[in-house]
């Protein structure tokens, strides 16, 4: 089904619409929650939560692009709750790694939260990832949005982890950079 007509019956109120969307996001929205939470349980609770997010903000949103749309709502939902399971324990895992790394970027002690809004710095971040040839910005969105280990994003694109690694370190720079250009104080 399209996602046009998904979010149709979204405005209508119909059940089908979770159905739907369920069907055909459900496995993209659990490796999003999956790889922030670790536990299958825990990401399917985070689906099941994207979906009810979903059915309340549509309508009134009529999102461009469902696919994006609920990926964000999975993963501001999964790093909501990675927080909140890891408030005390601080440290160890990916998120906590890769979050991290975008300390002196971006201009948030919390950047994954002010990264994911639709203010100036969304703007900017838009503007910087499209300025990246294609390979800079897959490995940049693999580490940063999926937070994917640098080991993994070596087997996916077939670089070495200290390449990955160095094109990370140089990506943040650049970003900082950019940031700076466009008058958003990191």
């Amino acid at each position: 089904m399209e996602d046009s007509a998904i979010i149709d019956l979204y405005w209508a109120r119909a059940d089908a619409a979770v159905q739907e969307t369920q069907r055909k996001y459900g496995p993209y929205c659990h490796r999003i929650a999956y790889g922030i939470l670790a536990s299958r349980e825990d990401a399917e609770e985070c689906v099941n939560d994207t979906w009810l997010r979903a059915w309340n903000a549509i309508p009134p949103q009529r999102p461009d692009r469902l696919s994006a749309f609920l990926g964000r709502l999975t993963r501001n939902l999964a790093l909501d709750r990675w927080k909140r399971d890891h408030a005390e324990k601080r440290g160890g895992g990916e998120t906590a790694l890769a979050l991290s790394e975008l300390e002196g970027c971006l201009p948030a002690a919390n950047p994954a939260a002010r990264a994911d809004g639709d203010g100036p710095l969304a703007e900017s971040l838009d503007r910087f990832l499209a300025g990246l040839r294609r390979e800079q910005r897959r490995v940049f969105l693999m580490r940063y949005w999926h937070l994917t280990p640098v080991r993994d994003i070596a087997a996916r694109t077939g670089y070495t982890e200290s390449k990955v690694a160095a094109m990370l370190h140089r990506l943040r720079g650049r970003l900082k950079a950019h940031l700076e250009r466009e008058g958003i104080a990191v």
